[in-house]
């Protein structure tokens, strides 16, 4: 089975590559791979990195690990989650008050889907989410209360939508795992939770795969 694990940046998932590290040479012997795609921050850029490593890669798998922010207060700080629908929601044009998405206008999908889920692959269960990617995160609340007046999305991230485009684009089964560390709010680091998010990402993350492996 091949994996390809991708992440923004390499902290989210440095924990993961030291601990499979050495696991990896072995699963190899078995015809199992785990790659790692670093593709930068970014729909543009991960989209760019994913379509050209895909267009000579084949996977079994590819699983999308990052931190976010959450609209949802229900979800705690640091707690990973499944997200399963991941909208660009900033793709389309304002007509005064309205935002009209793409499918509106005729020109394309904004919204996508994964077919694949975190149960196939494991017992473990994860709070199943929907998402956002934007371009720019949000931080003042008058954007923040008219986003969710028109959506009603749990998650923010600049990368999750990007990515499931790129994999449903070459037929790869896709799974998105991110940890939360901060709420959507005026922007206030002190309150955010980075380390703690990515503890629990890459402390998932690393059981889930041993777990793969070891069934395949």
């Amino acid at each position: 089975m091949r994996i390809l694990v991708v992440s923004a940046t390499e902290f989210e998932v440095e924990s993961l590559k030291s601990e499979v590290g050495s696991q990896i040479q072995e699963s190899r012997v078995k015809n199992q791979e785990i790659d790692f795609l670093i593709t930068g921050v970014g729909m543009v850029a991960t989209a760019f990195a994913l379509g050209r490593h895909l267009a000579t890669n084949r996977y079994d798998l590819a699983i999308n690990l990052g931190i976010s922010g959450s609209f949802d207060r229900n979800i705690a700080l640091g707690e990973v989650v499944e997200v399963i629908e991941d909208q660009l929601s900033e793709l389309g044009a304002e007509d005064d008050e309205m935002f009209l998405p793409i499918e509106t206008l005729g020109f394309g999908e904004s919204i996508f889907k994964t077919d694949a889920r975190l149960s196939s692959y494991t017992d473990r269960q994860l709070k199943q989410v929907s998402a956002i990617t934007v371009n720019t995160v949000h931080g003042h609340e008058t954007s923040i209360q008219k986003l969710t007046g028109r959506i009603q999305p749990q998650l923010e991230s600049m990368e999750g939508a990007a990515f499931f485009y790129a994999c449903k684009q070459v037929g790869v089964p896709c799974l998105q795992i991110r940890a939360v560390s901060n709420y959507v709010e005026k922007r206030n680091r002190d309150a955010w939770q980075i380390g703690l998010a990515i503890k629990n990402l890459n402390k998932f993350a690393i059981r889930f795969i041993e777990e793969v492996l070891r069934s395949t």
